[in-house]
């Protein structure tokens, strides 16, 4: 007396491959592929990738150590549009410039965009040797200063662009070596709102 025979069912046929899509700010570019059974299991899942990988740093170095974080906002067909929740270089790579016999500045700042979005910066300044105490607060408020009104001029898919590509460490490290010499301004991670609140 044998029971009744249940078909197996393959679960991988039943499954899609999905292409994880960058948001504009990257061109639209591809991140990777998912597969899913349905498309609504997709929604919301993180999905990071290096700013290397995905073609958009070019050869530089820091482009090899930078992390790329996304949410998956939407999918349409076989694609998953993102958006993106932030960015964060590797603390190896920021060792190698961080080193001893010089003064280390380390500062978060929380700001709006343009666009009414929440973005937190944590950033990092390095001087070419040692400062006083009255060199080191003159620094970090300029540092503060320059990164507030970047962050507020430019709604967020610019301002991250600056942030990703190194323009905002570029402009800050200007303000900066007024003061005096520097080695390195590098904002080492960067977090949308939504991530923090």
């Amino acid at each position: 007396m044998g029971g009744r025979k249940v078909k197996a069912v393959d679960k991988w046929k039943s499954k899609k491959w999905y292409t994880v899509k960058a948001p504009a700010l990257f061109d639209g570019k591809d991140i990777g592929e998912l597969v899913a059974s349905d498309p609504k299991k997709l929604t919301d899942r993180i999905v990071r990738t290096s700013l290397f990988e995905l073609g958009s740093g070019g050869s530089s170095q820091i482009a090899m150590f930078t992390t790329l974080k996304f949410r998956i906002t939407n999918v349409s067909g076989v694609e998953a549009t993102t958006k993106l929740l932030g960015h964060e270089i590797a603390p190896s790579f920021i060792k190698t410039f961080a080193r001893r016999g010089k003064s280390l500045i380390h500062q978060v700042v929380d700001e709006k965009t343009k666009d009414g979005e929440g973005l937190r910066l944590k950033l990092i300044a390095v001087t070419s040797s040692g400062v006083s105490q009255n060199t080191r607060r003159n620094l970090r408020e300029i540092l503060v200063e320059e990164t507030l009104a970047a962050i507020k001029e430019k709604p967020y898919d610019e301002i991250m662009q600056d942030v990703v590509f190194g323009r905002l460490s570029s402009r800050i490290f200007s303000r900066l070596k007024k003061i005096t010499k520097m080695r390195r301004v590098e904002i080492r991670k960067s977090e949308r709102g939504e991530t923090f609140n």
